[in-house]
């Protein structure tokens, strides 16, 4: 060794301090540095996986953030949609109200025009009696039957003579509805003896409605189905007049 230059007590000094040192080293700063190094290391990966888990979670809340604004997108659409077609549909229905009010309405006043009409027509009857009396007494000279001539009048715009409807003697007809139509107003007298005639010959079971018209002039018309029975003055001018052609 000393042939070599080498102090071996020397050498052996050197090596127990290196071996100290590195002890030392390993006990207090080697070990500690692994350690905080391997804590650095879990740190590291805590953070990464802290990350991975924020990141998944945030994935997480835009999915669901997208799916609850499609939600309420579908279901603001459904509200709109509905509330749209209840509005038409009210509308509609207010609509409706009103046409078939109007159609009411109409149908009301014509009833009223109607009744009216005929409360005129009927006072008329006893009017235009009393003056035909009065201009056929003019006419002679002299004083007539009252009571006879009104009689004659009152068979002249009823068509009922001597309590029969004159216009169904010989008649056969059958139907199951019938409509009468007077220039004036039949009394209530009058109405039950045409009644009572057109039943027997349609039987008890059918109808019956009465209508005025003053272009008739006087006499009846009646309906039955397609068939029309005419009875009336205007009927039997018109007929004269095309004989006469």
């Amino acid at each position: 060794m000393e042939g070599l230059g080498i102090n071996l007590g020397y050498l052996l000094v050197q090596v127990f301090n290196f071996l100290i040192i590195f002890v030392i080293l390993a006990a207090w700063m080697y070990k500690p540095l692994l350690n905080m190094m391997q804590q650095r290391r879990e740190t590291i990966a805590r953070g990464l996986e802290d990350a991975r888990i924020a990141s998944e979670a945030r994935e997480n809340a835009e999915k669901e953030a997208e799916e609850i604004l499609a939600k309420a997108q579908q279901e603001a659409g459904k509200i709109v949609r509905e509330a749209t077609e209840r509005g038409e549909q009210v509308r509609v229905e207010i609509k409706e109200a009103a046409e078939t009010e109007i159609v009411q309405l109409r149908e009301d006043a014509a009833v009223d025009a109607q009744q009216e009409k005929e409360k005129i027509l009927g006072d008329l009857r006893g009017q235009v009696a009393a003056l035909s009396i009065a201009a056929a007494q003019k006419v002679i000279g002299e004083s007539l039957d009252e009571k006879r001539q009104r009689a004659l009048i009152d068979d002249f715009f009823s068509g009922v003579k001597t309590g029969k409807v004159v216009l169904l003697e010989g008649k056969s007809i059958t139907g199951t509805s019938a409509e009468v139509t007077s220039a004036l107003p039949l009394t209530k007298k009058e109405q039950e003896t045409v009644s009572k005639d057109v039943l027997g010959k349609l039987g008890e079971s059918a109808t019956i409605s009465f209508h005025v018209d003053p272009n008739i002039l006087g006499g009846l018309v009646i309906r039955i189905g397609d068939k029309i029975l005419d009875g009336s003055v205007a009927g039997k001018l018109e007929s004269l007049s095309r004989s006469l052609q």
